[in-house]
């Protein structure tokens, strides 16, 4: 990256947490993560991160990614209710220039910076370099963009297609789906492929079959599904791998991506032996006359402990020195 003064303030905004770090001419920095619950509003997080980190830092720049649609350089946080809002942090903090994107296409950026070691590959398919990428996550949301070449360069279209209506694919799901309307009016994906949609899917599945449940979080329904000691948990594990595959293979179709589809979020790395003998790809492929089409498109998993800070560089590089 060009030498510049200062270093740059980078963050990715979550609905849970919140992480930060300096970029500077040797790099990235270590990472802090604060819990967005212990902050009022998003400057209070930002102002408690420079007070311990800054010392003799000099901090001009900023770039955060945020999981919420951008518009004016200003994003409401979907699950926190944080306002992250560029003009308000340049008048804050004194910054000369802050940039926001949503954090799904930081992540997008990410993906040309991935090393094989850094994805976990689930069926096969072979890349076509030419054509577009598209990377999805479940995690306290559930993000979509997708990475477009062209000639002149790449590009990236961030969407929010974690709120398209999920698609029932057989009875069962349309059982799961009906219930699911009862509570919520519209079942988007996210309803049911994010942490909060884990949780949703368990209690579903008892109140539908009639069996008794008890309150547990997205990590106890999943725990219980590992270990097996919870049927209805490894019902609702198994219909989130197969609910993620059917949108994962719409996601495909959606962008044309046969440059592949990156599964990213903090759920599928934990999941990830079990997701891969899943029927996660079965669905992926199962599209009908366009199965072949499907079947020569890879998927993987991201296992990069902070993908979204490789995006995040790239951005800040082209964002600040043109």
């Amino acid at each position: 990256m060009k030498s510049v003064p200062g270093e740059i303030l980078l963050g990715d905004i979550g609905g849970t947490n919140a992480r930060f770090t300096f970029l500077a001419d040797d790099g990235i920095g270590p990472i802090e993560i604060l819990a967005v619950q212990d902050y009022a509003q998003f400057t209070d997080a930002v102002a408690a991160f420079l007070v311990r980190q800054r010392k003799k830092r000099i901090v001009a720049r900023a770039v955060f990614a945020a999981a919420g649609p951008v518009e004016d350089n200003r994003c409401l946080v979907i699950n926190s209710g944080w306002v992250i809002d560029g003009s308000e942090l340049r008048s804050a903090f004194d910054w000369t220039e802050v940039r926001i994107v949503n954090d799904f296409e930081a992540m997008a950026w990410s993906l040309p910076g991935l090393t094989p070691s850094d994805l976990f590959a689930i069926g096969n398919g072979k890349v076509v370099p030419t054509a577009p990428a598209a990377v999805l996550g479940p995690g306290t949301g559930l993000g979509l963009a997708c990475l477009c070449p062209r000639a002149d360069g790449e590009f990236v279209i961030a969407t929010e297609g974690g709120h398209a209506t999920m698609p029932g694919t057989c009875p069962r799901e349309d059982a799961i789906i009906k219930h699911l309307r009862g509570r919520f009016g519209h079942v988007s994906a996210e309803r049911v492929l994010s942490g909060a949609g884990l949780v949703n899917l368990y209690q579903a599945i008892g109140s539908i079959d009639g069996r008794p449940t008890v309150e547990r979080s997205a990590a106890e329904v999943t725990t219980a599904a590992l270990d097996g000691s919870c049927p209805i948990c490894r019902e609702a594990l198994d219909a989130f791998c197969a609910m993620l595959g059917t949108f994962a293979g719409d996601t495909a179709l959606t962008f044309a991506a046969c440059g592949g589809v990156y599964i990213a979020g903090g759920i599928a790395p934990r999941i990830i032996q079990y997701l891969s003998g899943s029927h996660f790809r079965r669905r992926f492929e199962a599209k009908g006359r366009f199965q072949p089409y499907l079947a020569a498109v890879p998927t993987w998993v991201i296992v990069h402990p902070e993908p979204t800070f490789v995006g995040l560089q790239w951005l800040a590089g082209h964002a600040f020195n043109r």
